[in-house]
C-alpha cells in the first residue's frame, strides 16, 4: 500500500462520525439518508465524509446504496 493512500485511510478513519458511518455499514448496505439520521449534520456534510471515505477506498457508492468495501458482513465475525 503506498503511502499516500495509507495517509488517505488513517486521514478518513481519524474522524469519529465517519469511523460511526463505516460501523452502520458494516451491518450492510445503507442510504445517503439512513447513514445520516443518527447525526446533527446536514446532508451536504455526511456527503462530504462519504466521499473522503469514498477516496480512502473504504466505501463504494451507486446510485442505489453505499457499501463498505473494507467490512465483512456481521454474520461472518466471530
Amino acid at each position: 500500500m503506498a503511502n499516500d493512500q495509507l495517509s488517505s485511510v488513517f486521514g478518513a478513519l481519524a474522524d469519529p462520525t465517519r469511523r460511526a458511518i463505516l460501523a452502520s455499514l458494516a451491518g450492510g448496505d445503507r442510504s445517503v439518508g439512513e447513514l445520516g439520521a443518527p447525526f446533527a449534520i446536514s446532508q451536504p456534510a455526511i456527503s462530504r465524509h462519504l466521499r473522503v471515505l469514498e477516496g480512502a477506498g473504504l466505501i463504494s457508492r451507486s446510485r442505489r446504496a453505499i457499501s463498505c468495501v473494507t467490512c465483512e458482513p456481521k454474520s461472518r465475525i466471530r
